[in-house]
């Protein structure tokens, strides 16, 4: 299977898509933090997990990557948190966004907690 074929990584790509929209209307003077950060740490979520992905014959680099990704995503997070707070966007895009992430990070665990599941062979 390719690595594009996994739901956490289709749904954290789609994440990343939308925060690159959303986060072309933030102020200037936010281009060299916020709007830099939180589009880093979206986009590092579907590129951990193909790492991951990649590494699933070594079981322990396999669980690393995706804790990589695990965290990115809660990064992504607290970059939303400071969007909304600044008034970047609306509580309707934060619900959304906050509540894909959720579910991305629920996805992410899941392989972490069955490694199996993904091709890797736990000895």
């Amino acid at each position: 299977m390719d690595f594009k074929k996994l739901l956490a990584y289709q749904k954290s790509f789609e994440l990343a898509m939308t925060i690159f929209k959303i986060s072309k209307s933030f102020p200037k003077e936010e281009i060299y933090s916020l709007t830099d950060q939180i589009r880093r740490s979206s986009r590092s979520v579907s590129a951990n997990i193909s790492e991951s992905y990649r590494k699933r014959r070594y079981p322990k680099h396999f669980i690393s990557k995706l804790t990589d990704a695990d965290g990115e995503n809660s990064e992504t997070s607290t970059w939303l948190d400071f969007a909304f707070e600044c008034n970047y966007i609306n509580e309707d895009i934060y619900k959304e966004c906050i509540s894909k992430g959720i579910e991305i990070g629920k996805l992410i665990n899941y392989m972490i907690n069955n490694p199996s599941k993904f091709g890797v062979s736990i000895n």
